[in-house]
């Protein structure tokens, strides 16, 4: 079925089902689990005067996020017994760092979900699930 399965998390409750559906898939498979947490860097980076104090306060508030996150998606790995290994990346696409990590760990499924962005917001912003899907060479499944 799946040898190895890449769960994209950012520790939001609709990355929350996706996590759930991955162990459930990777118990099933007795395939690992590897969970990433992108972290996209500071937005304010060279614009005027970034203050050293707003660049901490965004560095720990994404650290925080990602440990909860992985507590989280630990706890349900760990009440189904499936092995995780987790990381952490950082990059402006997280779309991309997605799509990397599954070929780099050997993912032959990635299970994320959907913040069901709709009308202009998705236009505008597009949506990290839909590029993964276009970047991805192994199969996506979208969780909403």
């Amino acid at each position: 079925m799946y040898d190895k399965i890449l769960l994209p998390t950012d520790g939001s409750e609709v990355s929350m089902a996706a996590a759930e559906r991955a162990v459930t898939l990777a118990r099933l498979a007795a395939a690992p689990l590897h969970a990433i947490f992108v972290r996209e860097p500071y937005p304010y980076a060279g614009i005027g005067e970034a203050s050293g104090a707003a660049l901490l306060d965004y560095e720990t508030a994404t650290q925080q996020q990602g440990l909860e996150a992985f507590k989280r998606v630990t706890a349900l790995a760990q009440a189904q017994g499936v092995n995780l290994v987790t990381e952490t990346s950082e990059g402006n696409n997280p779309a991309e760092q997605i799509a990397e990590a599954a070929r780099n760990c050997g993912a032959d499924l990635i299970v994320m979900g959907s913040h069901g962005r709709s009308g202009v917001a998705r236009v505008l912003l597009g949506s990290v699930a839909g590029k993964v899907l276009m970047l991805s060479h192994v199969p996506v499944m979208i969780v909403k």
